[in-house]
């Protein structure tokens, strides 16, 4: 059965797995086979052509694993951290996206 939640993946491009835990409904990424961070930049990168077979491994453990909702993330080939393609994805991995122009003068001043 193919992941029809992302069927952008580019051939010869790579993913990675994601998830929600159970226990706290925090996103997290495959490291290792039964081993998840919730680090994007910490994911294990699986080429495109491996993906399905290790998205089907991920979801037969995701009982034992205390995850929910796995599936596959096709990510940008030429990002040193794991980029996903798209919005929805980059918003899962990174956080939300706010303009400055919304932002508290604190908030910006906190971050610089």
């Amino acid at each position: 059965m193919s992941d029809v939640r992302n069927n952008r993946r580019e051939a010869g491009g790579s993913s990675v797995i994601t998830a929600n835990r159970l226990l706290d409904g925090r996103i997290v990424w495959q490291v290792a086979e039964g081993d998840w961070s919730p680090m994007i930049k910490d994911a294990r990168i699986i080429p495109n052509a491996e993906i399905e077979a290790a998205i089907a491994q991920a979801a037969a453990r995701q009982q034992a694993d205390g995850l929910v909702g796995v599936y596959g993330v096709q990510i940008e080939s030429d990002e040193a951290t794991p980029t996903p393609v798209t919005v929805r994805e980059r918003i899962r991995a990174f956080g939300p996206t706010v303009h400055p122009d919304f932002t508290p003068a604190a908030e910006l001043e906190a971050h610089a």
